[in-house]
Parts: structure tokens; C-alpha cells; sequence
């Protein structure tokens, strides 16, 4: 079910029960949703798929203030790629944002509005894709059916308070430090409800998620006995151990696993396609996850038994990475240069190369390699992004502005890549531009008077052109019309007479 690293803020938690609360308890008129149209679930009188969305945006920008996620270009397109070709085959037309959380317990979780985290010590316990897809698409089923917002509703009819106070348990359950008076008064706002009705909804929600995800997995074209496998797996390595979180918060029965087994089995011969990637990204996880670079040169060198030469690629690639990491550059350019001889076809060579070459400071070749690639891959995101910031350090901050925006005018966009993009135009002196950027990246992350305030930082700019004062302006109105009254009179109020937008 929907649950959070455990090192996740306990005052996160605490200001959305507190959301919850107030949204359950507002009249059914409340200015926000009235205008939201009437989707025909129960469920919604509960909890909107609008109020899904914030909630989940809200979860993520915490996650990131806090530096959970692991903001790694490659990573990221990895586990995004996985997760929208299991999304494609999904019902409902949702929305999903997959990202890996710093966190090395094996863990996933979904949360409203369709994001969906991965911990990075899942990734490192699975054995092939297929098992981590497995994973993904039993989260994305998670999302698709709602169950959240059809828990809440399931428990809400007393009174829309006991609704919040549930919702406030479940997303408080996953947070350390339950001593706190806040946290357990939140918590204690759910203790009307029956412990065991709670226990049932969870059960059910586990088991459809298990069966429409295998559905999923297999249309996607990964083994649907991937998920079994990997569930068998972690409930056969507990033993004496500490239990992984996985199994706290997707409890898996000898039954559970029999039934998902079957039900795999029954789908037929599926033809697999796994992605090359799979190794070189663990490998390039585990570089990084690594307490030092020493630690992680270690580890690869005990993973292949001491002899990193004639190790598989994934390894060499791994040991490259954390080499880069020690500042071992020379000898990290040499590695990826062979690794690239051997496979041209795999865009993280490419990029390994270039980086190493950048950090030898062989600046001309570096940016060579780039270009190069870039012609074999256009808009290939994490190689588009690195190239990006090499060309910024390197003084052609105009070339990076260039070639960011095509990418983020073709691809449903990050807010790390929005971010780059304004730092790119700010280093190119399009001052408005950049203002702009920072406006849709707080816009991203939910904060409305500050996209607004970016905005007429951007109008402000000297020498501006008419095309662009009018579509900052366009983009002025259009978020006000969103913000609740009284911050439109307020903002209205204090703008200068004569003002444009």
C-alpha cells in the first residue's frame, strides 16, 4: 500500500494531516472544488483525483527538499522508461512520475496522483527487470484503482473527519519518530474506526493490485512470474534477519504468493523484452549509493572476485563510475573508451566516456564525444542533459539553452530539467527567460504566488520583447485563475496603477 521511507520529515506528515483534516471538514461548496467536475466514483466525495494530485506533488517536493531523491539523469530515465511502458498498458489514462529514493531498504511506495518511488535497495535485491517491473506494476495498480481515495470513502460513513483521520494513519504510518505528541494526535484521530475492516480494505487493495498488475506486466512485455518470484524471494530471505520493508507494507502470505503464481501461469506464453540497461544501472546504483568511492571500488572489486579486466560489462561498467567518483579520471577513460568499443549501441558508454574525459579535463574531446553521440541519439534525455551542463561549465551557455529547450518542447518534462534549462539561460544572459523557467518550476512543485512573483520578475526584465511580455503576461492570468479569492484581490490590490496583465 502507500507508504513512505521512514526517513521522510515527520512535519510533512503532520502539515498534510492537517490538510486532510481541514479539506474533510470544509463545506461541500468550499472554494477549490466546486468547479472540479463530478467523475461519478463515491470515492470522490473523499478525496478528488485533483486533491490526489497535491497531495502526491506535495509528498514528492518534501522528498526532494529533503535530498531523498536521487536526482541521477540516467537512473531516473531508467526507472521512467520501466514505469510509462507499464503505464501505457494501464487503465484510466493516469499520469505517472517514477523516481528512485536514496534510501537503501528494500522498499517501494505509490502515491496519490500517480508518483511512484522506488528505494534504491529494491532495485539492488531484484535479479532481472522483470522482477522490478513486477514491483512497478503492482504499485501502478495501485494508483489506477485508487484505492487510497477508496479507503477513505469505504471509511467514511460516520463523517467526513473520520475519513481525513484515516487517510492522516495510513500516510503517517510509514514516518519515523511516532513518538511525537503531533504525530500521535494525528494518528489517533483514525482509532473510531474498526482495526479490522482497516485489515481487509488493505488486503483486498494488496490482492487486486497483485492481479491487475500481472495483467499489466505481461502486456508490457515483461515474465509476469517475475512478481512471485520476487515476492517468494523476499519472504525466503528474512529468516533471522531484519524483515525487509517491503513485507511490512505489502505483508505477502505462502497464499498470497500461490494464488500470484497461478494467476502468472495462466497468462500464457508472453514474449519477453528486458532492456540492456538493467545491469549497467544497478551497477552504476550500487557506484553511487556507496558511502565513499573507496567503498564502492571495493565492492566491485569483490564482486569480480579481483579481477575487474575480464569481469562482465555491468562490473567494469560500475567500477568506471566509481572510479570517476575517487577522481580517478585517466583511469575511469580508459575503461569506458573500451566499453565503448565493444558497444556502441548503449547511450551510457557514450555518456561515462564523455564525463571522464570532461574530468580529465580534456574539454575538446569531451565535448566531441558529446556531439557524437548526440547525433546517434537525439533527444536521448540524460545524454541531453549531461551535454547540457558540460556546455554551461564550458562557457556556451547558448548552445545549452538551445538544445534544452527542443528537449523539454518534445518530452513531458522533470523539475530537474526545468531547473537546468533556467540555470542555462540565466549563464546566456536571457535573464526573462530564466525567471520564466523558475516560474513553471514552482508552478511544478505547487507554489502559485511564486511562479507568480517569477513572472513579473520576468516582465520587469530591461529591453523586453513584445511576443514575450505577452506571454508572460498570458501565463500571469492563466495561473490566477486558479489561486483562491481572497490571494487574487490581494494580488490585485498591490500591483502598481497601470500595470499590464
Amino acid at each position: 500500500m502507500f507508504q513512505f521511507p521512514r526517513r521522510f520529515l515527520t512535519r510533512t506528515a503532520i502539515a498534510l494531516a492537517a490538510a486532510l483534516l481541514i479539506a474533510a471538514t470544509a463545506p461541500a461548496g468550499a472554494a477549490g472544488t466546486s468547479d472540479l467536475p463530478d467523475l461519478g466514483a463515491p470515492w470522490d466525495s473523499v478525496l478528488s483525483q485533483s486533491e490526489e494530485n497535491q497531495i502526491g506533488r506535495m509528498i514528492v517536493h518534501r522528498l526532494r527538499e529533503a535530498d531523498q531523491i536521487l536526482d541521477d539523469p540516467e537512473l531516473t530515465e531508467y526507472i521512467q522508461t520501466i514505469g510509462h511502458r507499464l503505464s501505457a498498458h494501464a487503465e484510466g489514462g493516469q499520469r505517472f512520475d517514477f523516481f528512485v529514493v536514496r534510501d537503501p531498504t528494500i522498499n517501494a511506495f505509490a502515491l496519490p496522483g500517480g508518483y511512484v518511488g522506488v528505494n534504491a535497495g529494491l532495485l539492488l535485491a531484484t535479479e532481472n527487470e522483470s522482477e522490478l517491473a513486477g514491483v512497478l506494476a503492482h504499485e501502478v495498480s495501485h494508483v489506477t484503482q485508487r484505492h487510497m481515495a477508496r479507503m477513505a470513502q469505504a471509511q467514511s460513513q460516520s463523517a467526513l473527519t473520520t475519513a481525513a483521520g484515516v487517510i492522516a494513519a495510513i500516510l503517517l504510518g510509514a514516518v519515523g519518530g511516532m513518538g511525537d505528541d503531533a504525530v500521535q494526535a494525528a494518528v489517533a484521530v483514525a482509532q473510531g474506526v474498526s482495526i479490522q475492516r482497516q485489515i481487509d480494505f488493505t488486503r483486498f487493495h494488496e490482492e487486486e493490485a497483485d492481479r491487475i498488475g500481472l495483467t499489466v506486466l505481461a502486456q508490457s512485455g515483461y515474465d509476469p512470474a517475475g512478481m512471485p518470484e520476487f515476492f517468494e524471494k523476499l519472504s525466503r530471505a528474512t529468516g533471522d534477519t531484519q524483515v525487509p520493508e517491503f513485507l511490512l507494507t505489502h505483508p505477502v502470505t505462502t497464499n498470497r504468493i500461490a494464488e500470484t503464481r497461478e494467476r502468472a501461469s495462466k497468462l500464457g506464453h508472453v514474449e519477453v523484452h528486458e532492456s540492456e540497461n538493467y545491469g549497467l544501472m544497478r551497477a552504476r546504483l550500487r557506484a553511487l549509493l556507496a558511502d565513499t568511492p573507496e567503498d564502492a571500488l571495493s565492492d566491485f572489486t569483490r564482486l569480480s572476485d579481483g579481477n575487474i579486466t575480464d569481469a562482465g560489462e555491468p562490473l567494469r561498467y560500475g567500477y568506471a563510475v566509481a572510479l570517476l567518483r575517487s577522481g580517478r579520471a585517466a583511469e575511469a577513460t580508459v575503461l569506458m573508451r573500451t566499453l565503448l568499443a565493444r558497444r556502441q549501441t548503449l547511450v551510457a558508454y557514450h555518456i561515462g566516456l564523455a564525463q571522464a574525459q570532461l574530468a580529465s579535463g580534456d574539454t575538446k574531446e569531451a565535448l566531441k564525444t558529446f556531439a557524437n553521440a548526440s547525433e546517434l541519439f537525439p533527444r536521448n534525455v540524460p545524454l541531453t542533459m549531461r551535454y547540457a551542463q558540460a556546455l554551461i561549465d564550458t562557457g556556451k551557455a547558448d548552445q545549452a539553452h538551445t538544445m534544452l529547450l527542443d528537449l523539454l518542447n518534445n518530452i513531458s518534462y522533470t523539475p530537474e530539467q526545468v531547473h537546468l534549462i533556467a540555470l542555462a539561460a540565466n549563464a546566456a544572459g536571457e535573464t526573462a527567460e530564466a525567471h520564466y523557467y523558475m516560474a513553471e518550476l514552482h508552478l511544478m512543485n505547487g507554489d502559485l504566488p511564486l511562479a507568480i512573483r517569477q513572472l513579473e520578475l520576468a516582465l520587469a526584465t530591461p529591453d523586453l520583447e513584445n511576443v514575450q511580455r505577452a506571454r508572460f503576461e498570458a501565463r500571469i492570468a492563466e495561473i490566477r485563475q486558479y489561486l483562491p479569492d481572497k490571494q487574487k484581490r490581494r494580488g490585485q490590490s498591490e500591483r502598481p496603477a497601470g500595470s499590464a496583465g
